[in-house]
């Protein structure tokens, strides 16, 4: 990713300076990254997690005010629209949400159970789903806001053992493109960042040999979502591709 991009003076680069972001699953390696990239940005951050210790450290290292962290049931739609609801009552409006949840069971299609690919779309799909449908009618109602989802280069581009993972992400991916063609009369912007092998704990309880020591690193990933948050109000970047050099798959 080239970090030195220069944008004409008519598209200025958005400051993040109380800015309210919405980080689900910011306890994860790249959800972390991102929302110390964000705060020390100046933004609002507001951070979810299904853990309590994990959000506990996050919250304590990032020195959050009170009420700007939650624990939330991505697969529970009460739950979502719950923590939706509290942070705009504080603050009226949304205007980056980013969705950094995401589970992966890698296995041969023939050891896939119906409850594998069940929580695998109940959580990279519908988890999504539920968010948006929380969150899309404050940012109608301003006109704006951008939303970032991470599928992954899974999302485009299948790998063997991966079946109900691909599919999953597959479909964010067709989800969010027909939502865009919905969004073309407002200023609600959508990207999606595909990432590939990034060295995160998401890699901690999937049995698959691979070389972590040559993936993308959290802090790097958390970067590419930094700068995407500061898209220019008149473009958009649609899709960003980061990969590790010796493992592009697109």
């Amino acid at each position: 990713m080239d970090h030195n991009i220069v944008y004409p003076q008519n598209q200025i680069m958005e400051k993040l300076t109380d800015k309210v972001v919405f980080i689900v699953g910011a306890t994860g390696g790249i959800g972390a990254a991102a929302a110390k990239q964000l705060h020390r940005s100046g933004a609002k951050v507001y951070i979810t997690s299904r853990s309590v210790e994990k959000l506990n450290g996050l919250t304590a290292e990032l020195g959050l005010v009170e009420g700007r962290s939650f624990m939330l049931d991505f697969e529970n739609e009460s739950s979502i629209s719950s923590v939706v609801e509290t942070i705009l009552s504080k603050e009226s409006k949304i205007d980056i949400l980013i969705n950094a949840v995401g589970v992966g069971i890698i296995k041969n299609f023939e050891q896939l159970t119906v409850e594998d690919m069940r929580r695998t779309m109940q959580v990279n799909l519908l988890g999504p789903f539920m968010l948006l449908q929380a969150v899309l009618p404050s940012m109608k109602e301003q006109k704006k806001g951008l939303i970032i989802n991470i599928p992954g280069v899974l999302g485009k581009t299948p790998m063997a053992g991966a079946a109900a993972y691909s599919a999953s992400k597959y479909g964010l991916n067709g989800m969010m493109k027909s939502l865009r063609e919905e969004l073309k009369r407002t200023e609600i912007r959508i990207t999606q960042l595909f990432l590939g092998g990034v060295d995160s704990p998401f890699w901690d309880t999937i049995d698959l040999r691979v070389q972590r020591d040559k993936m993308i690193i959290s802090e790097e990933a958390g970067k590419a979502i930094w700068f995407l948050c500061q898209q220019p109000t008149n473009a958009v970047v649609s899709e960003m591709v980061i990969q590790p050099f010796n493992h592009q798959a697109i």
